[in-house]
């Protein structure tokens, strides 16, 4: 039974990013596909990395902490990558927090503004 694999256009519609966005991607190394002449196909790894990727995205890494963790996995296997992951996971959590208190602060702010032109108004 042969691996699922991918041509570009799948590629980007299954993870709905742009030729560009998969571009820069494989551009930085964090992805690799097989390439049969002009042709680019992704295989079960790339679909796993890709995964990863985005969902690292999502919760705010940088793709140069991305790239970084998909490297211990090559290097130094499935432990020492979860290893670095809580890690990452615990400052992104830290960050994120702080994030929300600002969103917060500036959402009070801007609700006290609007309260006291919506009392001025009558």
């Amino acid at each position: 039974m042969s691996e699922k694999r991918l041509s570009f256009k799948e590629m980007c519609a299954e993870f709905d990013v742009t030729p560009r966005t998969l571009r820069y991607y494989e551009y930085i190394e964090l992805l690799t596909p097989e390439k049969e002449g002009r042709s680019r196909f992704y295989g079960p790894k790339e679909l796993a990395r890709m995964t990863l990727i985005l969902r690292g995205r999502r919760f705010g890494f940088s793709l140069e902490d991305i790239r970084q963790w998909l490297m211990i996995y090559e290097n130094e296997g499935t432990e020492a990558q979860m290893r670095e992951w809580i890690t990452l996971a615990d400052k992104q959590m830290i960050e994120l927090a702080e994030q929300k208190k600002q969103l917060e602060d500036t959402m009070a702010e801007l609700k006290s503004l609007r309260d006291e032109t919506a009392k001025t108004l009558g």
